[in-house]
């Protein structure tokens, strides 16, 4: 699922992922150890992390869906 997306896709589910948990230096920093200065990597991790809380894509359930971004306005 998370491997069909597109950069723009990745960017903007984990935008919507962040938003929910609260995109602290202590909640984010988990993540960089998982992508190791890869930005694409970093993305899929937060999106991973938003599937085992909520069971699917932040644009698709869960508070994520009722996130809208700068770009959605």
């Amino acid at each position: 699922m998370i491997d069909d997306l597109t950069l723009r896709q990745l960017q903007t589910e984990s935008a919507k992922a962040l938003v929910v948990m609260g995109a602290t230096n202590n909640n984010i920093s988990r993540f960089n150890k998982q992508a190791h200065h890869n930005s694409q990597n970093w993305y899929r991790a937060v999106i991973e992390w938003y599937i085992e809380e909520y069971g699917d894509l932040p644009s698709q359930i869960g508070p994520g869906k009722e996130v809208k971004l700068v770009m959605d306005v």
